[in-house]
């Protein structure tokens, strides 16, 4: 395999996937609900991409194995089981050049594609926890840059209170809203000073790689101390508005998801209690490894943005 320079890589560049991910497939699977994976996965494109190491280790924590954050997971865009997007989105052709629209309460509205907004800041892997509201975790060698750099290149206004975001929707090849059981397409949303926060990324790649489709492909956002569905996958747009602004799973069962969704092993859902998590592929599949959720998951340097806020009450 060729591997350019990144000076003359383009996201547009791409080598068929299959054999890779088929390698992926045969590593173990540590836990229950991972255990029924079954079939390849469909060929998809993939970009072998240089990225800086970074202090972010996890804590030194075990990371997942690619198969298992590749072969379950959400994302109803491409079916509301876990292993459904595996099977389905890489059918999908993502569009390409991707473009992203930037705009609002900004000084440079703006409309970049892929590879410019690549060039913004320097590519890092920060190996990351994901927990997820079901109350499953994986750790996952993420690779992207501060989601600030983008803010910063566009001016924010005075008025800009809020970052909201919106998933790209394609009705021919993903779910309509009312199979899934959501509106599409999927938003999101974030304060701006915890838009700002160092540790939230935008994402264009995980283990080495530009991201499958069924991680998001091609960029997406990882906000490591909230829920994971706060991380809305291929993003299309981001707006700096003046209000907080509407977000899917809030629409869809506000008395269950928050706009805030910080992990909290206090502040239950109302179907199950947090207090704990099951890590994917450690343990085994009658006894997988159960650890103590961590308020912020873990991330205490995030702690200063909700400085006397009522942590139940903003859930």
């Amino acid at each position: 395999m060729i591997i350019r320079k990144p000076s003359s890589l383009r996201y547009s560049d791409v080598t068929p996937k299959d054999v890779y991910l088929n390698r992926r497939r045969f590593l173990g699977v540590g836990t229950a609900a991972v255990a029924a994976l079954a079939g390849p996965f469909s060929a998809q494109a993939f970009t072998k991409l240089n990225a800086v190491k970074t202090p972010y280790n996890a804590d030194g924590q075990k990371v997942t194995p690619a198969n298992i954050v590749e072969g379950f997971n959400n994302f109803y865009e491409f079916g509301t089981g876990k292993e459904e997007p595996s099977q389905l989105a890489p059918k999908w052709k993502v569009p390409s050049p991707w473009m992203v629209k930037i705009d609002g309460e900004v000084g440079k509205a703006q409309t970049m594609d892929l590879d410019a907004l690549m060039k913004l800041a320097p590519l890092e892997e920060r190996i990351y926890r994901h927990r997820c509201v079901e109350r499953w975790s994986i750790v996952v060698p993420w690779i992207g840059f501060p989601l600030s750099a983008v803010l910063k290149q566009v001016n924010p206004t005075g008025n800009a209170k809020f970052v909201a975001f919106e998933s790209y929707y394609d009705s021919k090849a993903m779910l309509s809203p009312r199979s899934a059981g959501i509106r599409f397409p999927y938003v999101e949303g974030l304060r701006l000073d915890e838009a700002m926060h160092p540790l939230a990324l935008l994402v264009v790649g995980a283990y080495g790689d530009s991201l499958v489709n069924q991680n998001g492909a091609p960029f997406r956002l990882v906000v490591p101390w909230k829920y994971g569905f706060k991380s809305i996958k291929s993003i299309s747009r981001i707006s700096l508005v003046d209000k907080q602004p509407p977000t899917t799973w809030n629409i869809s069962a506000a008395n269950e998801y928050g706009f805030y969704s910080n992990v909290n092993p206090k502040r239950d859902h109302p179907r199950w209690s947090q207090a704990e998590e099951q890590r994917l592929g450690e343990g085994s599949v009658l006894s997988p490894k159960v650890l103590p959720t961590k308020l912020y998951n873990g991330y205490n340097e995030v702690a200063g943005l909700y400085t006397g806020m009522d942590l139940i009450k903003n859930y």
